[in-house]
């Protein structure tokens, strides 16, 4: 089971891939987290994508795809994965699918959450974190008890730079530009699946359960 999870930032594909790992058993795969552990631990792609981030550039799309493959061909994806934050544009996408094809295998099903934009950019900017211990409040859905000061520690609640607006609807903006048209490409190839990501968790979680049901 190779599932792809699409969404823009904050519609909560990292949640749901993580409830999906303790369902399934399969890993979640976010470029991210893989890039750095591949330049922390020097593999062949790795090696090529620190000397980008050390010259401060941008990592190449055939680098963060030959990352991806390193990925995939490890022993825990056997038998699925999930990714989440990736392919972020329709050429990683056709890189992914020539990728996978070699080795006989393809993706499933894309679920793509579907989010109000102006309420998404409400629920992050509503995000504050604590500047001591990291925890994290929404000054609407999970409020400290003193406002401003972390329930935990005491500390000073913030708001981070990439819960800002202006950084909100310029990530926002990119992914509109760079990521949205996948939905059209994926559709195109019947694999897509639409879930109101504006629902309650445990409902948007169910809702994907029954589509990865209908792939069994």
């Amino acid at each position: 089971m190779d599932l792809i999870l699409l969404g823009p930032p904050g519609a909560g594909k990292g949640t749901q891939a993580k409830m999906l790992v303790d369902r399934y058993g399969i890993p979640q795969i976010s470029t991210g987290d893989i890039l750095r552990a591949a330049v922390r631990e020097g593999t062949p792609m790795g090696i090529k994508a620190k000397e980008y981030m050390d010259a401060g550039d941008l990592v190449p799309d055939e680098v963060v795809v030959g990352i991806v493959q390193e990925r995939l061909q490890q022993e825990d994806c056997a038998d699925g994965f999930i990714l989440d934050g990736f392919p972020r544009t329709v050429a990683q996408a056709d890189a992914l699918e020539d990728s996978l094809k070699e080795s006989g295998r393809g993706i499933d099903a894309v679920i793509s959450l579907d989010v109000d934009i102006e309420a998404l950019v409400g629920r992050l900017t509503g995000r504050r974190t604590c500047k001591d211990c990291g925890a994290g409040y929404h000054v609407k859905f999970d409020p400290p008890k003193t406002d401003l000061i972390c329930d935990k520690c005491g500390g000073e609640l913030i708001q981070r730079q990439d819960d800002q607006e202006s950084t909100i609807r310029e990530r926002l903006d990119v992914y509109r530009r760079q990521t949205a048209p996948l939905v059209d490409y994926y559709s195109q190839k019947g694999i897509l699946f639409r879930v109101d990501g504006m629902a309650p968790i445990d409902s948007v979680q169910s809702e994907i359960v029954q589509i990865v049901k209908g792939l069994t």
